[in-house]
């Protein structure tokens, strides 16, 4: 029989719209704004008594705090009002001071019986729902001069291995390490090899006051290829953190020579995130200095527990956390201590191999490097007024955390002790799988886009996109009469199935994405349109009524599928190629097709046989 759907269709085109409306019913349900405070490690913990002190600033201060939370971790406060986010993070940072990291959040009041179902609203972009850019500068020059340390230790390492005796000197102004010789002879032969196995260095030789010295320094391409190299490893780096810590759909770009952008839409667990981004969590692994050892070779070190006194240990660095290949936090089967089971690379394993064989009996030290959150206050012009400004900034703290007698050689693999707690080695051995940081970065800018200004797009974005819907309802209810208003329920539930769609993929949507969406109602009409004027063709041809209907559907098909097709792959190219809007753009436009084939073909198809299937009686169409 013409125009009559089996059960099962129906069945599945209920299943699927029930779906759908499960999955796109978050969205009803907007964020709070809230307030995220975590510390800056794990000798800081967001407990119960800090808790009660910044609820007791936030009372005092006169700002209405909806509900409040102690999370693992973290404290969240859910405001009333989004316009005291930012007094309530000064406030409560004014309250606790550098310790601890407060930060603007949204916090989700989506239902628990939709959460529990894997239920999510859709992420909004920074453009819409706020969030939190960052600009961090990379230290390009400290990676320079890191692996000039890491060479310098190489080379005396080879001369000694030589029998070539020489004497340490001063870096040069310009950087470049000295070292001089008894007579000219031994002076040329040093030189030879250090030109022969180490092509990168740019290798001078001169008399000074009957010394005769070599100087070596990077040749000016290779600083630029190792500048290059330290932005692209600190790229890397940062999105494995990001992805580590779960937040989804963030923008980390070069901006450059030596710039990295941070977006994280939606202020999603930013806390925990620029605590994370914010350290430079790397290692250095250094011997401790002999007693004779002369000033200018060592440096003065503190223990990260304080009673220890502080020991000077060789400038000469072993390795560092960059030839890091992975780390695994647990606990020692002996003493019941943290530590972190490190695993190196081939270089960095034949490296620490020949230092600690050379060096047994003697202390070996492990130098944790994290840069702290400060807050310091400046004078600056505000509106032709000098005003004091509060700035965020951050210090670098090198600390030994561990310092033991070489046993033995080691190599590849082995294990660092002395961490304060679980918490503590779980975040380094986070840090170090995530990728070392291959120069510090310091953050330069931070801007908080308020909820206020996404509030503003995301109504115009309802508005453009209502607007856009009711023009095509009107337009369809006026030409199609009862077909149309079958395709504009049919447009409702595409609407609804992208927005279930979007939520379940996890996608970003942004202002270019709404735009995205109102092009898809506009297009996702096109295919009725195409069915209705068919069947108008064929009732002209004289057709009976049911005959029309299925030829319009069936005639038509392939048309729309080829038209729908191929925008489908222009969506993916453009997904393919193109970043931030464009991406936006593409992801709804192509979801948007693949809702509107469903939504115009099946379901009105559907609506369409419920009401004129198996009728005889029907002479005219109201269409």
């Amino acid at each position: 029989m013409l125009n009559r759907y089996p059960l099962w269709k129906y069945l599945l085109i209920v299943c699927i719209v029930a779906l759908g409306v499960v999955y796109a019913l978050p969205n009803l349900y907007p964020d709070d704004p809230a307030i995220q405070i975590s510390g800056t490690g794990s000798a800081y913990q967001a407990d119960d008594r800090v808790q009660g002190k910044s609820l007791k600033a936030l009372t005092e201060a006169g700002i209405a705090v909806k509900a409040d939370e102690l999370g693992k971790g973290s404290i969240l406060f859910r405001l009333q009002q989004a316009d005291q986010q930012q007094l309530a993070k000064s406030v409560i940072k004014d309250a606790l001071g550098d310790n601890y990291i407060v930060a603007l959040n949204l916090a989700p009041t989506t239902p628990d019986w939709l959460t529990s179902l894997g239920a999510y609203p859709m992420k909004l972009g920074l453009d819409l729902s706020g969030g939190v850019h960052f600009l961090l500068e990379v230290d390009t020059a400290r990676a320079v001069k890191t692996r000039l340390d890491i060479s310098n230790t190489e080379i005396r390492t080879l001369l000694r291995k030589e029998r070539l005796r020489y004497r340490t000197m001063p870096e040069r102004a310009d950087g470049a390490r000295q070292l001089a010789f008894n007579d000219a002879e031994t002076r040329d032969k040093a030189e030879k090899r250090i030109k022969k196995d180490f092509p990168d260095l740019q290798v001078q030789t001169e008399d000074l006051d009957s010394r005769y010295v070599v100087s070596f320094k990077f040749s000016e391409q290779y600083i630029r290829t190792l500048e290059d190299y330290a932005v692209k490893q600190n790229l890397t780096t940062i999105r494995n953190r990001v992805n580590e810590l779960g937040v989804s759909e963030p923008l980390v770009q070069r901006q450059g020579r030596n710039n990295i952008v941070v977006e994280l839409p939606g202020v999603q667990d930013t806390a925990e995130a620029k605590r994370i981004l914010g350290k430079a969590a790397n290692l250095e692994f250094r011997l401790e200095a002999q007693q004779n050892a002369s000033r200018s070779t060592t440096e003065s070190f503190e223990f990260r527990d304080a009673r220890r006194p502080a020991v000077n240990l060789e400038r000469d660095i072993i390795i560092t956390g960059e030839q890091v290949s992975s780390a695994q936090s647990n606990f020692d089967t002996e003493s019941g201590q943290p530590q972190v089971n490190i695993s190196l690379d081939s270089r960095g394993g034949q490296q620490m191999n020949r230092q600690t064989r050379n060096n047994i009996g003697r202390s070996m030290a492990v130098i944790f490097i994290e840069q702290k959150p400060v807050t310091r206050t400046e004078i600056r012009d505000v509106d032709g007024k000098k005003e004091k400004v509060k700035v965020q900034g951050f210090r670098e703290e090198r600390k030994i955390i561990s310092l033991a007698t070489i046993q033995s050689a080691l190599g590849n693999q082995f294990r660092i002790t002395g961490l304060d707690s679980s918490g503590e080695a779980s975040e380094l051995a986070l840090l170090l799988r995530a990728g070392s940081l291959a120069a510090p970065m310091y953050f330069v800018e931070e801007r908080t886009v308020g909820p206020s200004l996404g509030a503003e797009n995301i109504m115009k974005g309802v508005d453009s996109t209502l607007l856009g819907m009711g023009l095509v309802i009107a337009f369809m209810l006026i030409v199609y009469r009862m077909f149309g208003l079958m395709a504009n329920i049919a447009l409702a539930i595409n609407l609804m199935l992208l927005t279930a769609a979007m939520s379940i993929f996890g996608a970003t949507l942004t202002m270019p994405g709404i735009a995205g969406i109102v092009l898809t109602l506009g297009m996702a009409v096109d295919a009725n349109v195409l069915v209705f004027s068919r069947i108008r063709e064929e009732i002209k041809l004289g057709r009976s009524v049911q005959r029309a209907i299925h030829e319009g559907y069936d005639r038509a098909f392939v048309s729309i599928f080829d038209g729908n097709i191929t925008t489908l792959l222009v969506g993916i190219i453009l997904f393919a190629v193109g970043t931030g809007p464009i991406k936006g753009f593409a992801v709804t436009l192509s979801i948007g097709i693949i809702t509107s084939m469903f939504s115009a073909i099946m379901v009105t198809r559907a609506l369409v046989n419920l009401w004129y299937g198996g009728r005889n009686d029907i002479k005219k169409l109201s269409i």
